[in-house]
């Protein structure tokens, strides 16, 4: 899988099969830059170099992961990727819990400027 950092959730999948055997394992590869990507930044082929060398045994890395075809689901194939290695996304706070930060906050720089003034 290739997508831009940063970018709009445009993803690139690309796969391979091999003529004549039947698909026993799925070996992805997640693609990470860890640079912004674009029309002045774009892929070169050193970014590939640490694909290429997993691509030949299909190791396993925080990059790459093998996944039984028996395991996907059989009325879909849903061919998903998630990256089983990534962490976690945090949770996202609710406007509601945002908005109450945001008192809390503003009380307490209330409070800051109230000694500040006191002490002048």
């Amino acid at each position: 899988m290739f997508s831009a950092t940063g970018s709009t959730g445009v993803k690139t999948v690309v796969l391979f099969f091999r003529k004549g055997e039947p698909t026993r394992d799925i070996w992805y590869y997640q693609l990470n830059p860890s640079r912004n990507l674009g029309k002045t930044n774009p892929l070169n082929i050193h970014d590939f170099d640490d694909f290429l060398v997993k691509f030949k045994t299909r190791e396993t890395s925080e990059n790459s992961w093998t996944v039984k075809a028996e395991d996907l689901d059989q009325t879909t194939f849903d061919l998903g990727v998630k990256n089983p290695f990534a962490p976690e996304a945090e949770e996202l706070k609710t406007p509601e819990d945002i908005l109450e930060d945001i008192k809390q906050i503003d009380k307490e720089v209330a409070e800051i400027l109230r000694t500040l003034a006191y002490e002048q």
